[in-house]
């Protein structure tokens, strides 16, 4: 019997391959199906929308998740917000950011260092110096 091991499998090998159409393919054949997608299904096919340049899609899958009653993770997080700097869409992952503000998503510096490297992506220097220091005073300290 398939299970959602196979599926997140599957949609793990599409985003390590590029294939971002296939990963969200299988991730509709798996979301109607009687499997439950778990936190695992969303950030594969998140990282698979990530690599294929679909910040959007990465965003409505992210938000998806409550929607679900999933819980995201700090890779879940990360990776929507990787999405949208990889495409300059640096507020975007601000906006992100936000949520673990909101008690939704840990942040760790691997969050923080995302945003920040957004910014940098969009030629926001200001609004990345902002984010260290917003960083730095709170109970995180920068790597």
């Amino acid at each position: 019997d398939l299970n959602s091991y196979h599926y997140n499998a599957v949609i793990d090998a599409c985003a390590r391959s590029g294939s971002w159409t296939m990963a969200l393919h299988t991730f509709g054949v798996m979301a109607q199906s009687t499997l439950q997608c778990n936190t695992v299904t969303f950030n594969a096919t998140i990282s698979a929308c990530e690599k294929g340049g679909e910040w959007e899609k990465a965003l409505q899958l992210f938000q998806m998740t409550a929607q679900r009653q999933i819980e995201p993770n700090g890779t879940t997080l990360n990776t929507a917000m990787n999405a949208c700097g990889k495409c300059g869409k640096w507020q975007k992952a601000v906006q992100l950011l936000s949520t673990t503000a909101q008690g939704d998503v840990e942040s760790d510096t691997i969050t923080w260092n995302t945003a920040i490297s957004a910014c940098e992506k969009g030629g926001e220097w200001r609004q990345a110096l902002h984010l260290l220091g917003v960083m730095e005073q709170s109970t995180l300290k920068s790597n």
